[in-house]
């Protein structure tokens, strides 16, 4: 495969697909291609080299990528000088079939092999096309990300999971749980301080397991990356019930830079099909989790994350979690049908159900989602928010938009370039479901 030998001057575009891991995945592979001279742009129609960084969690996203895909490759029959890079969770699990499928990409790669762009695009303008999926140990990066936020940063505490999840291919396209050092990660922490960055999330599949491959835990990372100087906010994402711990929750508690904002999913609420997610705890466990937090931390946010339509699931089950969305009354909730994945335990189950009852299901709970979360937003009417600012309102470029300590998205009036990364007290004066808007003090 032909590809460019030298990237000075060329452009280089990604298209990110899924979660926050792999935006953050996305940052640091954009920080290797600037650093090899690489200029990043937004359209890809005109960019020397593409990469899409993807997500097999659902198959709409999947199906997404391969319509993107095969846009580029008819791109690159008419000019072979073109990159064509397929990296993230697609690529681990299809690997070499992927260029069966579409032989116009130059590399295939998996989420493991992103600190190692560089390398395999060096490969690539030797002539080599280069499939990189096999399991390694997760490198230190030396290359910066580039951030997409002068305000707010990522930061990749711990890769892969040691979850068996039924439902999920989590495991087997990021590989196995490797965490970093407490010190390279307070060192790019302190960084992203003198850098002028007000808010760092840590980021990890399963942020709670963090440490016990190196013996420590997130509770102690916490206590030891606090002091990060020019750091005024700390979060974390995401979170399993099954490793969830009252230290956790009164070390969050105890350190003032850490966000009353906790996003734990439980996926379900009904204890048989939570047995079949292969989850690792009941619902009357997960409900003793949040009614610690909020005893510990009375105004915390909480968020969560819930699959309806599992094979299997009956009415009454389905019936189970929506009490325990009525009674746990999250602040919000990402919700999605079932989807089945190749590889997973429950795609080859009996009991698949009808895309016609998960889509009712999948509505009907989402009503009542955005009914709670209105009724959460109601007690910040006539509060005074402290909001960090991240960005103009898209909707009124008169707003700067930023978000308080508990997640929520608050509009108020004034000048991006006064207000970027300060932090505003704002008294609110409306509030909807999942965001506020108000007046700075």
């Amino acid at each position: 495969m032909q590809s460019t030998t030298n990237p000075q001057g060329k452009t280089a575009c990604l298209v990110t697909f899924g979660c926050q891991m792999n935006k953050a995945d996305s940052e640091r592979m954009a920080g290797a291609l600037t650093h090899l001279g690489y200029r990043i742009v937004e359209e890809s129609d005109c960019a020397d080299l593409v990469l899409f960084n993807t997500c097999t969690i659902r198959d709409n996203a999947e199906q997404k990528v391969y319509s993107y895909l095969g846009q580029q490759a008819k791109r690159k029959q008419r000019d072979p000088h073109i990159t064509l890079v397929l990296a993230g969770c697609v690529a681990q699990q299809e690997g070499e079939k992927l260029l069966r499928r579409v032989p116009e990409l130059d590399l295939v790669m998996g989420p493991q092999h992103v600190n190692r762009l560089s390398d395999l695009l060096e490969r690539v303008a030797e002539g080599e096309q280069v499939v990189a999926t096999e399991p390694i140990e997760i490198l230190e990066d030396i290359t910066k990300p580039r951030r997409d936020s002068a305000v707010t940063a990522w930061v990749n505490i711990i890769y892969g999971c040691n979850e068996g999840c039924t439902y999920c291919i989590v495991p087997s396209v990021r590989g196995r749980e490797q965490s970093r050092t407490p010190e390279a990660i307070k060192a790019e922490i302190c960084e992203l301080g003198e850098l002028g960055f007000k808010e760092v999330t840590l980021l990890g599949q399963n942020i709670d397991a963090y440490g016990r491959d190196i013996g420590t835990n997130l509770a102690v990372l916490l206590r030891f990356i606090h002091d990060a100087p020019g750091i005024e906010r700390l979060r974390f994402a995401t979170s399993h019930p099954r490793y969830f711990s009252d230290e956790l929750i009164a070390t969050c508690a105890a350190l003032p830079k850490v966000c009353e904002h906790f996003h734990i999913p439980f996926q379900s609420g009904d204890n048989e099909v939570l047995r079949r997610m292969a989850r690792g705890y009941t619902h009357q466990k997960y409900r003793a989790i949040i009614e610690k937090i909020r005893a510990t931390t009375p105004d915390a946010a909480v968020s969560a994350d819930l699959i309806v339509g599992f094979p299997g699931e009956t009415e009454e089950q389905f019936e189970n979690s929506l009490r325990l969305v009525d009674e746990l009354e999250f602040d919000a909730l990402n919700t999605a049908a079932y989807s089945p994945r190749p590889g997973t335990p429950a795609a080859r189950w009996p009991g698949q159900l009808d895309d016609e009852v998960k889509q009712d299901r999948l509505q009907r709970v989402n009503r009542l989602v955005a009914q709670k979360a209105f009724e959460r937003s109601q007690r910040y009417l006539g509060r005074t928010e402290q909001v960090l600012v991240e960005e103009t309102n898209p909707r009124d470029p008169s707003q700067v938009a930023g978000r308080t300590r508990t997640n929520r998205l608050v509009f108020f009036a004034g000048e991006l370039a006064k207000l970027r990364g300060q932090l505003v007290d704002v008294q609110i004066t409306a509030a909807r479901a999942f965001s506020l808007t108000g007046t700075a003090i």
